[in-house]
């Protein structure tokens, strides 16, 4: 908590990663198995329990195995893994060198406990999930145009639709409205940004994988697929009209969005050749 403080106060993210992420991986790996042991042991019906330090008991050790100060290390990390969540945001969404050194390593286990549903750790994984430097290939059906544009440091796929908004329909390459200057600048700007700023964004896509599976706007970057090396997007006419807050899911951490290159004819045939219809998936995102 304290080297998240000083990140937050200006210390540089890189020097007090280490300890924070290393406790965090720790912290997540021997959470999961103290599930697995306590789901081992049949204890409670194998339903896990909630993460509450009541569960340390004199029977702990008994019920999950090894020594007293194994079983209550375990014990503690099932309960207290989330604390670990303000000071890892402290340094991740301040620097992308600490993301590319550590969110590999981390994201697994992270993912892993919370498909258990006992923790919230949604603000974690999608920190460890956020993409740099990362070029995407972009084709717009309607217009049956391509495009290779690089982006980084987006938290959600609110963030990313209003800068794709922005790069193609703002720079020229197809057509619709452009989000406005402040949507933007609540994407872009290095500057934090407070919540509430009552500033509302507006859906210009259907963001789409190549087999036609709706891209969720809640979802992150990291969901649109790979294919032959390269991660594919498809852009389709919005089923329906979506707003939504313009803020970023992540205050300290902004987002880009660079086109680098029209895709020539030739190519975009290729890539469109790799994908399917949208499938007209209901739902609101």
């Amino acid at each position: 908590m304290a080297a998240g403080f000083c990140a937050e106060r200006g210390a540089d993210p890189a020097a007090c990663a280490g300890p924070i992420l290393d406790g965090v991986h720790q912290d997540l790996l021997d959470a999961l198995e103290f599930a697995r042991r306590w789901t081992a042991s049949g204890a409670a019906g194998d339903e896990l329990p909630e993460p509450d330090e009541k569960i340390i008991d004199d029977a702990l050790a008994a019920r999950l195995g090894g020594d007293a100060s194994e079983a209550t290390r375990l014990a503690l990390a099932w309960c207290s893994v989330e604390e670990w969540q303000p000071p890892a945001l402290a340094v991740l969404c301040r620097s992308s060198g600490v993301r590319r050194r550590h969110a590999a390593a981390i994201l697994p286990a992270c993912r892993a406990l919370e498909a258990l549903e006992r923790h919230d750790l949604k603000c974690l994984s999608y920190a460890l999930a956020v993409l740099d430097d990362e070029p995407v290939i972009v084709l717009h059906r309607p217009t049956g145009t391509g495009f290779e544009v690089r982006i980084g440091g987006i938290g959600d796929n609110f963030q990313l639709h209003t800068l794709l908004a922005h790069v193609l329909v703002g720079g020229g390459h197809v057509a619709g409205t452009s989000p406005s200057a402040e949507s933007v600048r609540l994407a872009t700007d290095p500057e934090p940004t407070t919540g509430g700023t009552g500033t509302i964004a507006t859906g210009t896509f259907e963001l789409l994988a190549p087999d036609g599976a709706r891209i969720w706007n809640e979802g992150l970057p990291d969901d649109i697929p790979v294919v032959e090396g390269h991660r594919l997007l498809v852009l389709d006419e919005p089923v329906y009209r979506r707003s939504w807050n313009a803020d970023r899911f992540f205050p300290h951490l902004p987002g880009t969005a660079e086109l680098i290159r029209v895709l020539s004819a030739d190519e975009t045939r290729t890539w469109f050749a790799r994908t399917s219809p949208g499938n007209g998936t209901d739902g609101a995102s």
